[in-house]
């Protein structure tokens, strides 16, 4: 099975300093839609794992995160894509919880619900956390420049092996034309 795992906010839409809270600030990223879709067409699933501190945070709520999660769904769908699952931490750093990134515990839970192995599996993030949590399980940490991706980039440390890409379109593109 060719399975991708992606982050959602500065991968898939806009990232936001005060975190994206309702489907007005929920805004896709330029040909995130269509790099979705043409990862679906190309026989790939696509699993979204996000960390969503702000419900713990209380500054939205689980009928909120539906809604933004039904809006990326649609806007997907309509690109001729789908998303498998969307899997989401909803604690805060002080939680001290396995799932919150960079734990690997989202991804070690798609690896079970979709009987896959860590080792080479591809996860697209902007954020060094993303990448940790892939790297954790023998997976392939792929980083885009868009959301916090550059500034992750200027830090460095980022986990051996990571590629690096302008943003969704390109990382998909790449695995798309890796199995060809």
């Amino acid at each position: 099975m060719k399975l991708v795992i992606l982050d959602r906010d500065g991968v898939i839409n806009e990232d936001r300093d005060d975190f994206v809270k309702n489907t007005m600030e929920w805004q896709p990223l330029p040909k995130s839609c269509d790099a979705i879709a043409n990862l679906t067409q190309a026989g790939w699933h696509v699993v979204v794992a996000t960390n969503q501190s702000g419900i713990g945070r209380g500054l939205f709520d689980m009928h909120a995160l539906n809604a933004m999660h039904e809006k990326m769904h649609r806007l997907v769908g309509q690109a001729g894509g789908r998303i498998d699952a969307v899997v989401f931490c909803p604690h805060t750093a002080d939680d001290q919880c396995r799932c919150r990134k960079p734990q690997p515990g989202m991804v070690e839970d798609i690896m079970a619900r979709f009987n896959v192995r860590g080792e080479g599996l591809p996860m697209i993030g902007d954020s060094l956390r993303d990448l940790q949590a892939i790297a954790a399980v023998g997976g392939r940490p792929l980083l885009v420049k868009t959301g916090k991706g550059l500034r992750t980039l200027e830090k460095g440390g980022l986990p051996e092996g990571t590629q690096v890409f302008d943003n969704l379109f390109a990382a998909a593109d790449y695995l798309i034309n890796l199995e060809n």
